[in-house]
């Protein structure tokens, strides 16, 4: 896959929504933002979240292990003004409030680093129905225990 800048959203995504407060982290999000972060894949921050809360939420992550390349910004330099739009400029954008909603983080990566063989893992070709976190877990581990025997 090539590199790509990825923007990805913090309250319902990274972390349980518990806005204003900081959520629990979303099970795989940190290892997955990692494994993404040390592909070389560039990471934007893109919350709604500003001044101090925006501040709580980067040293969580921080702690967690990932800085992000922008937060809240196309690139770091970039200086927000009225006369250019605040979209930020990412190829792929990672929200809780996708059509749909939010997929497991083990699918997203999967989906990202494009896995050779989908077929062992038909969840991950369409969603036909949405399913809870538990059962995509399940999911992904009993496909896990089956390439293993």
């Amino acid at each position: 896959m090539d590199k790509k800048t990825i923007a990805v959203d913090f309250d319902g995504t990274i972390v349980s929504n518990a806005y204003p407060d900081i959520g629990k982290p979303l099970l795989f999000a940190f290892d997955t933002l990692k494994k993404l972060q040390n592909e070389g894949h560039l990471l934007i921050l893109w919350t709604y979240r500003s001044g101090e809360k925006l501040d709580e939420a980067v040293n969580f992550c921080k702690k967690n292990g990932i800085t992000f390349y922008a937060v809240n910004k196309s690139y770091p330099e970039e200086e927000m003004s009225t006369k250019i739009s605040r979209k930020i400029n990412a190829d792929l954008f990672i929200d809780d409030r996708n059509i749909g909603g939010m997929m497991g983080w083990g699918e997203i990566y999967h989906l990202l680093i494009g896995e050779k063989n989908m077929s062992k893992r038909p969840h991950l070709q369409t969603k036909k129905t949405k399913k809870g976190l538990l059962s995509r877990i399940e999911e992904m581990f009993k496909d896990q225990n089956d390439t293993d025997v």
